[in-house]
This record gives structure tokens, C-alpha cells and sequence, in this order.
């Protein structure tokens, strides 16, 4: 028979935990700011250069004043001290700058871009962080698809910056959208530029998949959203974005092979073979890269590209120390910009290489200050990737797929760097500090102060 107690073994039943409307309005402000740093140019295309700089300092402004409204967790001796030195490098060269109309306004966007990088990992776990990530890649990746039918069907032809119908003779490097969804042509997106629309693109396909690979739930829309994202990047048809596609399927598979290693010492062979893989791939890539970027469709200097690095490497060996002052990315209003060199009769507004970009800005100081930033993110994400998760004695806990996308966006920016200036801006520069903070912050999934605030995350797991 059933006795009744006064003193149950078990707690009384509860709701389960549920996110706070406070907390949800801040994950919403978070994709806010990292769909504007996604959209990259399209803030320029759509409002010009006033309206991009309202929403660029804007934002860093309402996003400082929420970090010290909200106070979250923050180790302040585990910042990603080599970027910041970075940052800081480039505020001191205000002082010797040779363009400082360009180099402050410039500033202020890398500034905000950092502060606004660090905001978002203190107050999202990794899996919200994620979560948010791909929200943002949903509404540019979404909207990339909707304006290229309007352009199509409604607005009926090619469509210049400012919603302007462009006179004729214009270059079509000019042209915000160039109508060509329906002839097979290369399209732009929101961006105006063909090869940032697949580099977004291809950041969708990996976020993607790591949320259906992480169990997420509605996992057929996130299908439907892999789809749209192959569609843009096949459609947008930039070479260098498909060499970083192979690079970060390298890397991809590299990590996954290592994750399998049962015992000490079993990852050299791995790590040996991944070295060959790369000095040989490296050496093919460079021997036949002429047939190759022939086969993408591209010519051999990659579109000229060689031509705007020579012009880069002579003017910054005039200053290899400290050189000619912070801009990224170049303002082609600023005498020292306009018309110095210019492809398609437009100025070109960086130098089409990340390493050749920082020697001209900041010198060899900022070259060395750069190299170690990604050398540190490189290998922190590297080591988050693989490392089985281990706090106590436990030591056979799952991989977690979330862990993967650091690395894999080092892998992106990597590639991305050799050929654009994109890892020192926008998008770029944002995912790269937050991923790093947030390695740094909580180099374990769910431990760590910044990780106790676990939010019930309905459909996934927070063991996993």
C-alpha cells in the first residue's frame, strides 16, 4: 500500500528552463550585426557612403552601451591579445599616417568591428553563437536570392548603386546587379560583387551543415538552405572561392581522420600526410596554375591581380617599417587612393592580397602583428577541432560538430587572403576575433564561465 510522505527523495516538477525575452532581444541584436557584417558592400550599394557609416559606428555604439548595460562574464586576461595589438598598431599609425582623412574613418569601422565581435561572444554560448550565425546567413543569403529576381522580373535589367538604371557604355564592374539570374551569367547578391556573394556562400554551406550535423532541429530547411547556398556559390562563379571550398574540405577531412585516433601518438601519421597532401598540392596548384585558373574560367594572373601587386609592393618597400598609414579598405575619394590604380576605369579600393595589404598600411610591424593573430587562431581552433572534450577523468566524450567551425573559417580566410583583402574587414575580421575571444573564453563546449549561463536551446543537446 502507497504511503504518503512529507519528505519526497525526488524535486517537485518544474517548467523547464526557458530563454527570457531579455536575452532573446539580445540574440536578435546579435544577428542584426553580424547579417550587416555578412552584407559587407551592400550597405554602400543600397545607401551610400553616409548610410554605411550611420550603420557600420552606429551599431558599435548601441552594442557598447548593451555590453555595459548587461556586464556578462568576461575573462579580461584571456582577450585575443595579438589582434588587439593589431588594432592598437593601427591607431598609432594615425600619427605618422601619409592619408589621415582615410585613415580615421577606416579606424573607427576596424574599432567598432572588434568591439562588436567581442560583445557577441560574451554574451552568446558556442551553440548560440552558431545558432546566430546562421540566422544572419539566412536573411543575406535569402535576400541575395529575392534581389536578384526583383532585378529579373520586376525592376526588368541591369541596376547600379542607389537603385539607378545605368547610361550607357557603362562598365559592368560598375553595376550593383547585372540581370544575369536567368542567363547563365555570373550573379552579384545584395554585394555587387560576384566573388564576396560566394564566399558568403560557402560560409552558409559549412554553418549548415554543421547545424544539421549538430542535430539541429528543422533539419529539412537547413537542406532547403544548403541548397540555396551551392545554388549562389555555383552561380557567382569565383575561382578563388572554389579553391578555398577544396582547402576547407582538406582541412575538413584532415580533422575528422585525427578525431579517430585512439592512442598517443597515433595522429603523426596524419599530420605527415596532411604536410605532404599540402606541399604537393601547393606545388601542383602553383606549377599548373595556369591550366587551372583557365578551366574556372579566370586568366593565369588571377584577373590582373599581379599587376595591382606590383604596384602595392613598390610603394610599401618606400616604407617597409612602419608604413603609410591604416586604411582597410582603401578610400578611393582620398588623393593617395584616387586613381593610382585602376582596373576598369574604377579605383581599386584594396590590394587583392591580406599580407600585401597590411605591409603597405602598418609595415613589417603590422605584417608580424598579423601573422601571429591568424597563427594564434590557427592553431587555438586547430587543437578546439580535434581535442576530445576533457575536464575530469572522463575521457571518451563525443566530438562535438559545433567545435568544427573554427577551423573551418580559418581555412576560408586563409585561401581568401592570398587573393582579397576580405580577413582584415567586414565579415572577415569579425568572425576571426569573435571565434577567437570565444576559443580563448570557453576553450571547452559548456565549461567555463562564459558557458554556465546554458540556455535551454529546444531540440538540441546541450551535452553533445
Amino acid at each position: 500500500m502507497a504511503v504518503h510522505t512529507m519528505h519526497p527523495i525526488s524535486a517537485p516538477p518544474a517548467a523547464p528552463i526557458r530563454e527570457k525575452t531579455g536575452h532573446l532581444l539580445v540574440r536578435g541584436w546579435c544577428i542584426f550585426v553580424l547579417a550587416g557584417a555578412l552584407a559587407g558592400t551592400s550597405w554602400l550599394m543600397a545607401f551610400g557612403v553616409v548610410g554605411t557609416a550611420a550603420v557600420a559606428y552606429g551599431t558599435g555604439i548601441v552594442s557598447v552601451i548593451l555590453w555595459i548595460a548587461l556586464r556578462p562574464e568576461v575573462q579580461w586576461r584571456r582577450l585575443p591579445w595579438f589582434a588587439a595589438g593589431y588594432v592598437a598598431w593601427a591607431a598609432f599609425s594615425l600619427l605618422w599616417s601619409a592619408y589621415p582623412a582615410a585613415t580615421l574613418p577606416t579606424l573607427l569601422l576596424l574599432l567598432s568591428t572588434t568591439v562588436q565581435a567581442m560583445f557577441i561572444g560574451s554574451v552568446l554560448t558556442w551553440r548560440e553563437l552558431v545558432r546566430s550565425i546562421a540566422s544572419a546567413l539566412k536573411w543575406i543569403l535569402g535576400l541575395s536570392i529575392l534581389f536578384e529576381l526583383w532585378v529579373s522580373l520586376v525592376w526588368g535589367g541591369p541596376i547600379m548603386p542607389g537603385f539607378a538604371r545605368p547610361e550607357p557604355g557603362v562598365d559592368p564592374i560598375e553595376m550593383w546587379s547585372r540581370d544575369n539570374l536567368f542567363d547563365g551569367g555570373r550573379i552579384q547578391g545584395l554585394f555587387g560583387n560576384a566573388n564576396a556573394l560566394a564566399y558568403v556562400a560557402l560560409l552558409g554551406i559549412i554553418v549548415f551543415s554543421l547545424r544539421i550535423a549538430s542535430r539541429a532541429p528543422r533539419r529539412g530547411f537547413l537542406y532547403a538552405w544548403i541548397a540555396l547556398s551551392v545554388f549562389l556559390f555555383i552561380r557567382a562563379g569565383s575561382a578563388t572561392a572554389s579553391l578555398a571550398a577544396a582547402g576547407v574540405a582538406v582541412v575538413l577531412a584532415t580533422a575528422l581522420l585525427i578525431r579517430t585516433s585512439r592512442r598517443p601518438g597515433g595522429r603523426t601519421r596524419y599530420y605527415l600526410a596532411y604536410a605532404v597532401i599540402a606541399v604537393g598540392g601547393l606545388s601542383a596548384l602553383w606549377v599548373g596554375r595556369e591550366q587551372l585558373f583557365t578551366l574556372l574560367g579566370r586568366s593565369s594572373d588571377l584577373t590582373g591581380r599581379e599587376r595591382i601587386w606590383e604596384a602595392v609592393w613598390e610603394r610599401a618597400a618606400e616604407r617597409p617599417f612602419l608604413g603609410w598609414g591604416f586604411s582597410t579598405p582603401w578610400v578611393p575619394t582620398d588623393p593617395a587612393f584616387d586613381g593610382w590604380i585602376v582596373d576598369h576605369g574604377v579605383t581599386v579600393m584594396q590590394a587583392h592580397n591580406m599580407w600585401l595589404d597590411v605591409f603597405l598600411q602598418l609595415g613589417i610591424v603590422g605584417v608580424i602583428l598579423i601573422v601571429l593573430t591568424i597563427l594564434a587562431f590557427v592553431w587555438r581552433s586547430w587543437f578546439f577541432a580535434v581535442d576530445r572534450p576533457r575536464w575530469d577523468l572522463v575521457a571518451d566524450r563525443p566530438y562535438s560538430a559545433v567545435t568544427l567551425l573554427p577551423t573551418l573559417v580559418a581555412a576560408v580566410l586563409l585561401v581568401q587572403g592570398l587573393a582579397e583583402s576580405g580577413p582584415l574587414l567586414s565579415w572577415g575580421w569579425m568572425l576571426l576575433v569573435v571565434l577567437a575571444f570565444k576559443i580563448k573564453q570557453a576553450p571547452l563546449l559548456g565549461r567555463g564561465p562564459s558557458e554556465q549561463r546554458l540556455i535551454g536551446e529546444q531540440g538540441e543537446r546541450l551535452t553533445e
